[in-house]
């Protein structure tokens, strides 16, 4: 699978545009990382553990898109892009969305 964040793949031609195509999860924070976050806020520093989760929430979303993608017929998203909020202050949703497209080398 092709993913870009431009409109359009060099080397390659867009044959069909089949429409947008979203990935999405909702990871709910734990006791552990907020306290850890809380104390790293007094002293600084990177907060590993809600750096891995962040990654992971991620690359789940990106996969749940590829999927939907494949699903229906494409082999290339473009114009791809991540999108985060916050949910009631207990956790964080992400979406992985792009648009799928069948696409032919030049």
């Amino acid at each position: 699978m092709l993913i870009t964040t431009a409109n359009d793949l060099p080397g390659y031609q867009i044959d069909e545009v089949i429409g947008e195509v979203f990935g999405l999860t909702v990871r709910i924070r734990n006791i552990g990382s907020q306290l850890g976050a809380g104390l790293k806020s007094i002293v600084g520093g990177e907060l590993k553990g809600l750096t891995k989760n962040l990654i992971e929430s991620r690359n789940e979303a990106m996969a749940r898109m590829i999927e939907e993608a494949i699903a229906k017929g494409g082999n290339a998203v473009v114009a791809f892009r991540f999108d985060t909020s916050e949910m009631a202050q207990l956790g964080t949703e992400i979406c992985a969305y792009g648009t799928a497209v069948r696409v032919s080398k030049l």
